[in-house]
């Protein structure tokens, strides 16, 4: 028998370390470019399918700032997929009322991925449903080097206090300042690691791993993982008993 989704215990942010496109492409004898143009279909099932769940953000970790590194061929692959997405995609997005955001550097982009970006952001602003957010050139690491530049650049101008830093001020200076952390975060391929991904904002994520190469995942992958988070009981370090409201 079918498990079956509690639609009152939804996260509220999912967000996704999409991994796996180079090895289901070699699996297939392909080049792993041919993995990223076919990993579009699971971006696809799992942005729908996380909408109609009722999900109000999706986090996708598209593009790291150590994929930079990259054979210079398959980072500019990619940056034409980025593209030829966004202008695919913003229509559908349109008619779902679904708005688009970013995070990451992404200044360090080329000008045309940051033109097709811009137009995208702006033309979804208005929409009210589901916000999915590219993580683009996005490092845990780099956002949080940029964040204590910001706050010491206040405190230097005499704009803040060394006293009154706290971690609501930490994440005001971060790139999800006005997003919620995950509570699920979904990696494909098998590997079991967050690979620099939302180090601040993972510290109280539950991690759902899955073999399934990103290519190949579905809405039923992704019913999968909710279920999986559904199953366990998010204590935030209290005990089990005080979680459930028992002394």
């Amino acid at each position: 028998m079918n498990e079956v989704i509690d639609k009152g215990n939804i996260p509220r942010h999912i967000a996704v370390i999409m991994d796996g496109n180079g090895r289901w492409a070699q699996k297939k004898g392909a080049m792993r470019i041919f993995g990223h143009r076919n990993a579009l279909a699971a971006v696809r099932d799992a942005i729908e399918g996380s909408a109609e769940l009722g999900v109000d953000f999706i986090t996708l970790y598209a593009f790291s700032t150590e994929n930079w590194s990259r054979p210079k061929d398959e980072v500019d692959a990619l940056m034409e997929i980025l593209v030829q997405a966004i202008t695919d995609e913003v229509p559908t997005m349109m008619k779902n009322n679904i708005r688009l955001e970013t995070i990451g550097d992404i200044d360090s982009l080329p000008d045309s991925c940051i033109k097709h970006l811009k137009m995208g952001k702006e033309k979804t602003k208005d929409n009210t449903g589901m916000t999915v957010v590219l993580a683009l050139s996005y490092s845990g690491r780099w956002e949080l080097e940029k964040a204590v530049q910001a706050i010491v650049k206040k405190v230097v101008k005499g704009e803040l206090s060394a006293e009154a830093i706290n971690q609501k001020v930490i994440g005001e200076h971060l790139n999800t300042a006005n997003i919620p952390d995950p509570e699920l975060l979904i990696r494909t391929s098998g590997e079991i690691r967050i690979s620099n991904f939302m180090l601040w904002q993972l510290a109280y994520t539950e991690l759902y791993f899955t073999e399934v190469l990103w290519p190949d995942f579905r809405k039923k992958h992704l019913h999968e993982a909710i279920l999986a988070f559904q199953k366990r009981e998010r204590r935030f370090g209290k005990t089990g008993a005080q979680t459930k409201g028992s002394n």
